[in-house]
């Protein structure tokens, strides 16, 4: 099957989709579109195959204070504010988990942040992780970021983490385009 990754489209169907994680359902199907057409917070892009949406990832600008930092990287940047990618949704279709879309998907946000980074100014990115996801992108260098409370113990909070742009894979392959 051939799959694209491309911005989510006002007609894109979303009322079908359905990742096995209510929330993220729940956010696709009625605030993506809004996020993204209407108040212009967050982007979501899309795989899409076979007519269908597979899966999809909400990205958004944001900062972040070195003292929100993990210890290693707080001295390589100065005291202020710093800007990030933020990873806030990440989601695949229940009936085509397994099947390497949400790395497709990661893979091309990591790749946001580097165009970020060389037009913009990007120190890296932030990802939300539920709790399931954590030791996957622990696995890929993300570290956790200082808790902030809140959450319960039936919903615990997404954990944020936070990944160096210099640490992207392939990155600095692509610096040099």
């Amino acid at each position: 099957m051939q799959i694209e990754i491309r911005l989510l489209r006002p007609d894109d169907d979303r009322t079908a989709f359905t990742c096995g994680d209510v929330d993220l359902d729940r956010f696709f199907r009625h605030f993506a579109g809004q996020n993204q057409f209407r108040l212009h917070i967050g982007t979501t892009y899309v795989a899409a195959g076979d007519g269908k949406i597979l899966g999809y990832a909400t990205v958004s600008p944001g900062s972040i204070v070195i003292d929100q930092l993990p210890p290693r990287d707080q001295l390589r940047f100065p005291a202020y504010p710093l800007p990030i990618l933020r990873l806030a949704r990440l989601a695949v279709a229940a009936d085509h988990q397994g099947r390497g879309i949400g790395s497709r998907l990661l893979r091309f946000v990591l790749e946001l942040a580097w165009e970020m980074s060389s037009r913009l100014g990007c120190v890296g990115v932030v990802v939300d992780a539920q709790p399931q996801a954590v030791s996957f992108y622990a696995s890929l260098g993300f570290a956790e970021l200082p808790v902030i409370a809140g959450g319960s113990p039936s919903r615990p909070r997404p954990l944020a983490m936070f990944l160096p742009i210099g640490s992207i894979p392939g990155g600095r392959d692509r610096s040099h385009r």
